[in-house]
């Protein structure tokens, strides 16, 4: 038997919606949304334009995942509404750089909590320990998929409620309000503003990704054309209903310019705003616990991209349009084993040679120009969805755009990642001709 099972149940879909939006973002990039922002409004309503718009995609996606419940979710999508070289583009783009770069990130966040704590130079200093991370929740998701999606299930209950304790502890302990009223940007000019806010929107768009990874397993969920739809809108809007409240309480505990010089680029060797937060009014004794569950987190949202991740190649395996050892599947797990085990391999590549704002950077640009076609795809089929298909659409085209402008280099390196596929889709394309033919 070549084929998947369908062992996931609803709260199996809702924490994998949840568990693999909350990892290390919300955590890591206040700081660089600050920087790029300016200040306390400005932030907060950058982390609610991220929701909104992640809302918005999550609502365009139930209604495709209505209409194709099968694995590989925006890989079939596509296929569906644009043909086969889109479809294959994304599948490329998600394999070599969204879904492998999603693990890497989380790898590299989860290690840089970690090295708060104790030291990890016996183990490689940071890289080395990504490395691990990645390896060990690789082998995890060998196993059957309703063991996977346990573990996720598990680690995402967990995580709920230690972010309701990490908000209602800081938001007693803090004595002083959000400096609502700070400004860092001095007199930035008109466009030099919205070019920075959409910035800053694009850091908290990393924390909200992962809303899109459910389709990806639709073909393991147990009644997938209910249970993938209410999972993906419920799992969205608590996530932002939990960051808000996150982001209030930062504020509250430090003041803006502390936020800013929080670990980011800017400042890689610098205590996470998370860590400076708790440290400020819980002393330092308690951040090891509160950095282990910081790892705890990101390792969550890694197992979750790990499980969706992988059925990505499957179906376009299973398709003729990538290598067929990767829609191979095990015959005592029903996983896509050496689909798990190579992508596993080149997360690993990715955690090794780039840094956290780095990877996520790439992850973000490039996965936006398909999450924008997908939902202009929406607008053309569904009456229902057209007007929050059509502004997603909309806001994703300008935050690309706005992307483009800001950082050309970054965006030019996305795109050309995404352009090395098209003549790998040229050959794979002409062998299945050729083997029909024959």
């Amino acid at each position: 038997m070549n084929q998947l099972l369908k062992s996931l149940t609803l709260i199996d879909a809702f924490s994998i919606v949840v568990g693999s939006m909350i990892g290390t973002g919300v955590f890591l990039k206040s700081a660089t949304m600050a920087q790029w922002a300016g200040s306390v409004p400005l932030v907060l309503l950058a982390w609610t334009v991220a929701g909104l718009l992640s809302i918005a995609g999550a609502f365009s996606y139930a209604e495709m995942g209505r209409r194709y419940p099968s694995a590989g979710g925006e890989y079939i999508y596509l296929r569906e509404s644009y043909g086969a070289l889109p479809a294959f583009l994304f599948g490329w783009t998600r394999f070599w750089i969204a879904s492998t770069g999603s693990v890497a990130a989380y790898g590299v966040g989860a290690a840089t909590f970690l090295s708060g704590v104790i030291s990890l130079d016996a183990l490689g200093g940071k890289t080395g320990v990504a490395l691990i991370f990645i390896g060990v929740f690789s082998l995890v998701n060998c196993f059957a998929v309703s063991f996977g999606g346990k573990i996720q299930a598990l680690m995402t209950a967990i995580k709920i409620l230690l972010i309701i304790f990490l908000i209602a502890g800081l938001g007693l302990i803090s004595e002083k309000g959000p400096e609502v009223h700070s400004s860092y940007l001095g007199n930035v000019e008109t466009h030099n503003f919205f070019s920075r806010f959409g910035m800053a929107v694009l850091a908290a768009l990393w924390a909200f990704d992962g809303w899109n990874n459910l389709p990806m397993a639709a073909g393991e969920v147990k009644n997938s054309t209910r249970v993938v739809p209410l999972a993906l809108v419920s799992g969205t809007l608590v996530v932002l209903s939990l960051y808000l409240g996150v982001n209030l309480v930062f504020f509250k505990a430090l003041s803006f310019s502390e936020v800013m010089s929080a670990n980011s680029a800017l400042y890689p060797d610098a205590p996470s705003v998370a860590a400076k937060a708790v440290a400020r009014f819980a002393g330092e004794k308690s951040l090891v616990i509160v950095s282990c569950f910081f790892v705890f987190s990101a390792l969550g949202a890694m197992n979750g991209s790990i499980l969706t991740g992988a059925r990505v190649p499957y179906a376009m395996a299973k398709d003729g349009l990538f290598f067929s050892a990767f829609g191979k599947v095990h015959p005592k797990t029903y996983v896509p084993l050496i689909s798990i085990v190579l992508q596993g391999v080149w997360a690993m590549c990715l955690a090794w040679s780039g840094t956290f704002d780095q990877i996520t950077d790439y992850v973000i640009f490039s996965s936006w120009i398909f999450y924008s076609a997908i939902a202009f795809a929406v607008f053309r089929v569904s009456k229902k969805m057209r007007f929050i298909s059509l502004f997603f659409s909309i806001c994703g085209l300008a935050l690309l755009v706005n992307t483009v402008i800001s950082a050309p280099k970054d965006s030019l390196i996305g795109l050309g990642l995404i352009s090395l596929g098209v003549p790998v889709f040229i050959y794979f394309n002409g062998k299945k001709r050729g083997a029909l033919q024959g």
